[in-house]
C-alpha cells in the first residue's frame, strides 16, 4: 500500500506505473494483480486505506467531551499533524479530487465523504440544541463549509501549489506557525457560528 500511495501521489493516476509500484513493493506485477483487479482498483484501495485512518481519529475526537469549538479546534490540530505525517496520503486524496475520471469520483465520493458530512452535521445540530451556536445555521451546509476549510488546510500543508498559495495569502513562514493558524481559524469559525 505504501508503494502504491507514493506512486499515485507523486505521479497522479494517469501517469502512475504499476510496474514501479510492484518493484518498489518487492513483488512481481503478477502478484500485484492477484490482490487488485486493475490499476483503478489499486488506486481506489489506496484512497480507502488512507481515509480509514483519518476516520478513526475523527471518531475518537467526536466521542470526547467538550463543546463544538473544542472539538473543531482538535480537528484543526489533527489536520496539521495528520497532514505532516501522511504527506503522500493527502496528496493522493488531492489527486483523487482532481482526477479526470468521473467514474472514479462518483463511486467513491459517498464512501469518502458521508462519514465526515454526517459527523460534522451532528456536532453542529448538537451545538444548536445546546444553545452554543446560532440557531439559524443549516447544519448540513455549515458542515460542508467547515469540511472545505479542513480539506484546504490539508492540501495547504502537503501539496506544492496549495502550500505556495498559503504563503502568498498569509506569509512566507506560515507553515511554521501552527498556533497562529489554529487561533485565526478558530476566530473565523466562531464568528461564523456566533449567535446574533
Amino acid at each position: 500500500m505504501q508503494s502504491a500511495i507514493a506512486e499515485f501521489a507523486e505521479n497522479g493516476y494517469e501517469h502512475a506505473n504499476t510496474n514501479r509500484i510492484a518493484k518498489s513493493a518487492g513483488i512481481s506485477v503478477g502478484s500485484l494483480f492477484k490482490y487488485f483487479e486493475s490499476k483503478e482498483d489499486l488506486f481506489l484501495s489506496t484512497v480507502k486505506y488512507g481515509a480509514a485512518e483519518m476516520k478513526e481519529q475523527l471518531k475518537s475526537l467526536a466521542a470526547e467531551d467538550g463543546d463544538v469549538f473544542i472539538k473543531v479546534e482538535k480537528v484543526l490540530r489533527t489536520v496539521q499533524q495528520h497532514s505532516r505525517q501522511n504527506i503522500s496520503l493527502i496528496r493522493l486524496y488531492n489527486e483523487m479530487t482532481a482526477h479526470g475520471s468521473p467514474t472514479l469520483v462518483f463511486q467513491e465520493v459517498d464512501w469518502l465523504e458521508s462519514f465526515t458530512a454526517t459527523l460534522y452535521a451532528q456536532l453542529i445540530e448538537k451545538a444548536k440544541a445546546d444553545g452554543d451556536i446560532r440557531p439559524d445555521c443549516d447544519a448540513r451546509m455549515f458542515a460542508f463549509l467547515l469540511d472545505n476549510l479542513f480539506m484546504m488546510l490539508q492540501f495547504s500543508y502537503t501539496c506544492d501549489y496549495y502550500r505556495e498559495r498559503f504563503k502568498v495569502y498569509v506569509s512566507s513562514d506560515i507553515l511554521q506557525r501552527d498556533e497562529f493558524v489554529v487561533e485565526q481559524a478558530m476566530k473565523f469559525i466562531r464568528a461564523a457560528f456566533s449567535k446574533q
